[in-house]
């Protein structure tokens, strides 16, 4: 549950584009194993931060850039209603300050956002609730399991309505949007595009045992599955509590670094890439990994994570995503030190681009919005807050205060962001349809694509599943074909 209480944490603070605005990959951490907790239970350690607001001088700065970057409108409704498993206000118990999105949109338009609690598992049904009771819901995570089905379910409008698409403010991210583009409707207001995950060490562990470091090995173009598994196998040693992967998750991660998903859309229609031999090649290399003992095993640890151990120098690496590591230090799961935090981009195979599994960060517009304007208002001081130097600036500062965060790990996660913005790899087969996922990617530890990494050989998975996952999304296809 831990981890869950991290999101609600990390996503309402400030990460190198700002906020880590949405939830695209909390589905890939253990929210969808367990089940999830109300924000209201989030941590029982208390952090006092020193930058609960910016400073004077930094407040200026960020009124001066919205005068001149953001458009200027009265919001007859100041407050947007929020319904998500995590707050993205800010919460002083859990690590995190005021993010310089909301920061703009408070001062610039006297706004606010009003928070709807709900669960992980719980999120779809109490939307549907809402919707259809006429709450006015406006906005809502846009996870992995949003979209398309979102769309025919009734559940979320386009956006296209309510902002410029084509202004500059969006730019770097039109591209991103075009990944939910259906019938010629866009359906998610990106905020930016992240790595969904990246690899979490402890430098002060590799240095011990004589390794390269991960990151130097991907400066010279060496980090990849073979020097990955390499490390991986030169560690493990169960006797002596040396364990070598551990995450929730890990196997979508690991298939997306190969560049092909399960399911894309290409040319405005879906389609099934489970037959693909991209896709063969990196399932066998996660059973690879299996059968040489080098993933943690979770039924030794009443099937729980174990991310402390890299804090004790037993653990070599853990996929998470960044926001894992954006609070207070006091509450890392990893209890690495912040000065011996190491962390490098999921390596993809050898002389593969370095393609990565992308969360693009943003919101759906709820159907039957009460205020869908105010969401496209805070999207665009998003934006800004994520594109303009003097924010990004600002926002990188109070990164470093509240996480201690050095300025080479500040550099480098950039980076590995970059890697995902260049070559981003989203895999659509989780928010086709909930058969879908329970084939693909929701289905548990032995199903679907994440099998392989679990002890069960992609030939047999994948003539299992693929027929009817064919079948189930060319249903979806057509139903968006239909209400165009």
């Amino acid at each position: 549950m831990n981890h869950i209480k991290r999101t609600a944490a990390a996503l309402c603070a400030l990460s190198v584009c700002t906020a880590l605005t949405a939830c695209g990959g909390s589905s890939s951490d253990s929210a969808a194993e367990t089940g999830a907790t109300t924000v209201s239970e989030t941590t029982a350690v208390t952090v006092e931060l020193n930058t609960a607001t910016v400073a004077e001088e930094d407040q200026e700065t960020l009124d001066e850039v919205a005068d001149r970057m953001l458009r200027d409108v009265e919001l007859e409704n100041k407050e947007v209603k929020w319904l998500a498993h995590y707050d993205i206000n800010p919460n002083t118990a859990s690590g995190t300050s005021e993010s310089i999105n909301l920061n703009l949109f408070r001062t610039k338009y006297g706004g606010s956002v009003k928070y709807y609690a709900t669960t992980w598992n719980g999120r779809y049904s109490d939307l549907s609730t809402y919707v259809l009771g006429g709450e006015g819901i406006d906005f809502f995570p846009c996870d992995t399991a949003a979209l398309p089905k979102g769309i025919v379910s009734g559940m979320f409008q386009p956006v296209d309505e309510y902002i410029d698409i084509d202004s500059e403010l969006w730019k770097d991210v039109k591209p991103a949007m075009e990944i939910y583009n259906f019938n010629g409707k866009h359906y998610e207001l990106v905020n930016s595009v992240s790595a969904e995950q990246v690899v979490l060490y402890n430098k002060q562990t590799i240095e011990e045992h004589g390794f390269d470091d991960p990151w130097e090995l991907y400066e010279e173009g060496n980090w990849n599955w073979d020097t990955f598994t390499q490390m991986l196998e030169d560690f493990v040693d169960e006797d002596n509590e040396y364990y070598g992967l551990d995450g929730w998750y890990n196997e979508k991660a690991l298939l997306l670094s190969a560049g092909v998903p399960s399911v894309t859309s290409e040319n405005g229609r879906l389609k099934v890439n489970l037959n693909d031999p991209t896709i063969e090649k990196a399932m066998n290399w996660q059973y690879e990994l299996n059968q040489k003992g080098l993933v943690l095993d979770l039924a030794k640890f009443d099937w729980s994570v174990n991310p402390q151990f890299m804090g004790e120098g037993k653990e070599l690496f853990y996929l998470i995503g960044i926001w894992g590591v954006t609070g207070a230090p006091e509450v890392w799961e990893s209890q690495i030190p912040p000065e011996q935090l190491g962390i490098a981009p999921v390596p993809s195979p050898k002389g593969s681009d370095p393609y990565q599994s992308a969360t693009l960060d943003g919101w759906v517009i709820c159907k039957g919005a009460a205020n869908p304007e105010g969401v496209a208002i805070l999207a665009e001081c998003t934006r800004l807050a994520n594109t303009n130097d003097e924010a990004v600036a600002i926002g990188d500062k109070k990164l470093m205060e509240d996480a201690g965060w050095s300025e080479e790990l500040l550099a480098h996660n950039k980076e590995i962001n970059e890697l995902a913005a260049k070559y981003p790899v989203v895999d659509l087969a989780t928010g086709v349809s909930t058969d879908v996922a329970s084939l693909t990617t929701d289905g548990g530890a032995e199903i679907g694509l994440r099998a392989a990494f679990h002890g069960i050989d992609w030939a047999t998975t994948r003539d299992t599943i693929s027929d009817v996952v064919v079948m189930l999304v060319d249903e979806v296809d057509q139903q968006l074909e239909s209400m165009s």
